[in-house]
C-alpha cells in the first residue's frame, strides 16, 4: 500500500484563527471560553462557548458566496485555503480527477436549520422559505463548495458521525490514497454549533459545563470538579498526498499518517462504555494497521471533553492498551483550551499533534486544580503547562455521541 504524508494544515480554532496563532495558542495554554457574543444567552443553564474570535467572512469570501453558505462551510473554506497554499499544490500540474475531498461536520448547517424553523413559526401561512435553504444546512455541501473552488474531480462526500466525523473524514481519505484511488486528499471538519438550539439542546442534555462565573476555566479534562464540555466552534484542513506524489512535486512534509482505526462502542446513545471497550478497541486496531509497538507513542491527544464518565473510561482504556507504556507517555485534552468542535475536532486535535511532531513540544491540559481520585494520577496529563519532549509519534482519539470511534496516529517523517 501507497504510503500517506501531510503536507498543508489549515486552522480557524477558538485560541488562533490560523496554524501559526493556533500554534501560539497552544503553546501558551490560553483559554478561549468567554460568555456568548453571538447571541443573548441570558436564561440558558450555560452562558458561555468557545467562539471565534474576530472572524469576518467578507475577508476571504466575497458578499454573494457569504450568502449563500452556512458558517460551517465559510470556515471550511477559509481553513482550505490556508491548507493548499501552505502545501504549495499547482493544480494546474496535479491530475485533478484524481484529487479529491472528504469533509467531516456532525450537525452541518445549525443556524440555517433553526432559521429555517424560525422563518415556519413567524408565517401565519406557507412560510416563504430562502431557495438556498437545503444547499446551505446539508452537511456535505462543504465538501461539494470546496471541488467546487479548486476544481477536484475525485472522490468527494462528508462524514458524519458526531465528533468522530473529521477523523473518520481523515482515515478515509489515508485509504483512497493507500489503495492508490487518489493522489491528493483534501480533508479536514468544520463546525459552527454555538446557537439556541446548540447550546440549549446540549444544555438540556446536562452535557454542558455550567461554570457560568469563570468561562475560562469551566473546561477541566481529569479534573475531579469537571462538569460537563465547553461547545467550541471552528474547523482544521490537511492535505493529504501519497509520499510518491509529494516527494515527485518537492513537498514539505509534515508528518506521515502511521495508522487508522474505526470502531463502534455498541453500547448507549450518547455515554461511553464504561469499561472504554470501544476506545480501547479502536487505538488498537489503529497500534496494528500502523504496525507499531506500544512504547512506540509518545503522546495521546485524547478525546477528553471534561465530562465525569467520558475522562474515566478513556483513561482506562489506555491503561488497558498500554499498560506499564502509559506512564511514559504524554497525555492531554487540548479540549481544554478551545473548547468541543464537535465534528471540526478531530481535524483540529489532529493538526496540534502534528506541531507537537514538528515543534517537540506537548500541548498542556489546562485548568487542573483538584485530582481525581477515580483517575491515576501518576498518569502525565501535561497539566497547566506545555512540556518540551522529542516527539515521534502522536495518537488522536474521538469518540462521538452514537459510539463511533475514530483514532488516527501521526509519526514523525
Amino acid at each position: 500500500m501507497k504510503r500517506v504524508v501531510v503536507t498543508g494544515m489549515g486552522a480557524l480554532t477558538p485560541i488562533g484563527s490560523t496554524i501559526a496563532e493556533y500554534r501560539q495558542g497552544l503553546k501558551a495554554g490560553k483559554s478561549g471560553a468567554a460568555t456568548i457574543k453571538t447571541y443573548d444567552a441570558t436564561g440558558y443553564r450555560t452562558t458561555f462557548a468557545c467562539e471565534l474570535k474576530g472572524f469576518d467572512p467578507t475577508q476571504f469570501l466575497n458578499r454573494r458566496d457569504v450568502n449563500r453558505m452556512d458558517k460551517f462551510t465559510q470556515y471550511a473554506m477559509v481553513v482550505v485555503a490556508e491548507a493548499m497554499e501552505d502545501s504549495g499544490l499547482d493544480l494546474e500540474k496535479i491530475d485533478l480527477d484524481r484529487a479529491g475531498c472528504i469533509w467531516g461536520s456532525g450537525i452541518g448547517g445549525f443556524e440555517t436549520m433553526e432559521q429555517g424553523i424560525e422563518e415556519a413559526g413567524r408565517a401565519v401561512k406557507v412560510p416563504v422559505y430562502s431557495p438556498f435553504l437545503i444547499p446551505k444546512l446539508i452537511a456535505d455541501i462543504a465538501p461539494g463548495q470546496i471541488s467546487i473552488k479548486y476544481g477536484l474531480r475525485g472522490i468527494n462526500y462528508a462524514t458524519v458521525s458526531a465528533c468522530a466525523s473529521s477523523n473518520h473524514a481523515i482515515g478515509n481519505s489515508v485509504d483512497y490514497i493507500r489503495l492508490g484511488k487518489a493522489d491528493v486528499m483534501v480533508t479536514g471538519g468544520s463546525e459552527a454549533p454555538i446557537t439556541h438550539a446548540g447550546v440549549g439542546g446540549f444544555g438540556s442534555m446536562k452535557a454542558l459545563s455550567t461554570r457560568n462565573d469563570d468561562p475560562e476555566t469551566a473546561c477541566r479534562p481529569f479534573d475531579v470538579d469537571r462538569d460537563g464540555f465547553v461547545l467550541g466552534e471552528g474547523a482544521g484542513a490537511l492535505i493529504l498526498e501519497s509520499y510518491e506524489h509529494a516527494k515527485a512535486r518537492g513537498a514539505h512534509i509534515y508528518a506521515e499518517i502511521g495508522g487508522t482505526g474505526m470502531t463502534a462502542d455498541a453500547y448507549h446513545m450518547t455515554a461511553p462504555h464504561p469499561e472504554g471497550i470501544g476506545a480501547r478497541n479502536v487505538m488498537k486496531i489503529a497500534l496494528q494497521d500502523a504496525q507499531m509497538n506500544l512504547d512506540e507513542i509518545d503522546y495521546i491527544n485524547v478525546h477528553g471533553t471534561s465530562t465525569p464518565l467520558g475522562d474515566i473510561a478513556e483513561v482506562a482504556a489506555i491503561q488497558a492498551v498500554f499498560g506499564d507504556h502509559s506512564y511514559k507517555m504524554n497525555i492531554s485534552s487540548t479540549k481544554s483550551m478551545m473548547g468541543h468542535l464537535l465534528g471540526a475536532a478531530g481535524a483540529a486535535e489532529a493538526i496540534a499533534g502534528i506541531l507537537a511532531i514538528n515543534d517537540n513540544f506537548i500541548p498542556p491540559t489546562i485548568n487542573h486544580f483538584t485530582d481525581d481520585p477515580e483517575i491515576d494520577s501518576k498518569l502525565n496529563f501535561t497539566f497547566n503547562q506545555a512540556q518540551e519532549r522529542e516527539v515521534r509519534t502522536v495518537l488522536s482519539n474521538t469518540f462521538g455521541f452514537g459510539g463511533h470511534n475514530a483514532c488516527v496516529i501521526f509519526k514523525k517523517i
